[in-house]
């Protein structure tokens, strides 16, 4: 079944609006994985942006510092599926590469996505509180600029619930900021969200969301990539603007 039929297409779209998530397998071929995870593992991490431990796992502003990768990452079908879902006037806003390997493990507790990637730090109304790791700035901002965010993370290795498949509150995204402590679990019921190799995951970024450790010993690779279509203040600039269409409906790059 081709990824931009009317069906597929309104179940991704009712799945996000409804439930904050979608997954949508087979995005990537197994050819077209191994060849990302080859330039991931050919890039020099020596850089600030390259946080390793017992192994390298995770790559801050990815697209940026792995610029080459790009053409591997937006395939047609990729494109496509973000054309059809969104339109052409979504950008790139903020990318990361997450590897979960074994001598590399952690668990993520329930959490939103509340914070957006800028260039450096200003006072404007409205965003705050600020954090600044390794002069990368990141502000919460107003909560239509978060609303107005999606993100997809592209998985590179089968993710199940025993390797780290994030676990989500489906249709939490719709009720603002809130504290994971404020859920009642009598209420609500958990989901797994498991993706196979070359599927990505479509979320919301308000979504509460969190993930465990690996217990099965496999890796679990993801490129987590967000999208926005708002400009942000005249004193602010996104850290990672990358524009996906031109008037070509091609790749391009946005200051």
């Amino acid at each position: 079944m081709a990824i931009t039929e009317a069906a597929v297409l309104n179940r991704l779209k009712s799945g996000l609006d409804i439930n904050g998530l979608a997954v949508a397998p087979g995005i990537f071929t197994s050819q077209e994985v191994n060849a990302i995870i080859g330039k991931i593992e050919a890039a020099d991490k020596t850089k600030d942006t390259f946080r390793r431990s017992a192994g390298l796992f995770a790559i801050r502003q990815f697209l940026k510092e792995v610029p080459e990768i790009q053409g591997l990452i937006f395939n047609a079908q990729l494109k496509e599926l973000i054309h059809q879902l969104y339109g052409d006037t979504y950008f790139v806003i903020k990318s990361i590469y997450f590897d979960k390997p074994p001598a590399s493990n952690w668990y993520v507790s329930y959490h939103q996505d509340l914070t957006i990637s800028v260039n450096a730090r200003a006072v404007v109304p409205g965003y705050g509180p600020w954090t600044v790791k390794q002069d990368q700035f990141a502000v919460q901002p107003p909560l239509p600029v978060l609303e107005n965010i999606f993100t997809i993370r592209i998985h590179l290795d089968d993710t199940n619930e025993e390797n780290g498949a994030l676990r989500v509150i489906p249709g939490s995204h719709l009720r603002g900021i809130s504290r994971p402590e404020q859920v009642d679990w009598s209420l609500e019921k958990e989901q797994v969200c498991c993706v196979p190799e070359g599927g990505i995951m479509m979320m919301k970024p308000l979504l509460l969301h969190s993930s465990g450790r690996t217990q099965n010993n496999r890796q679990r690779r993801v490129i987590h990539i967000e999208f926005s279509d708002t400009e942000l203040p005249e004193s602010l600039n996104w850290a990672e603007r990358l524009t996906l269409f031109n008037a070509g409906n091609s790749l391009g790059t946005g200051a």
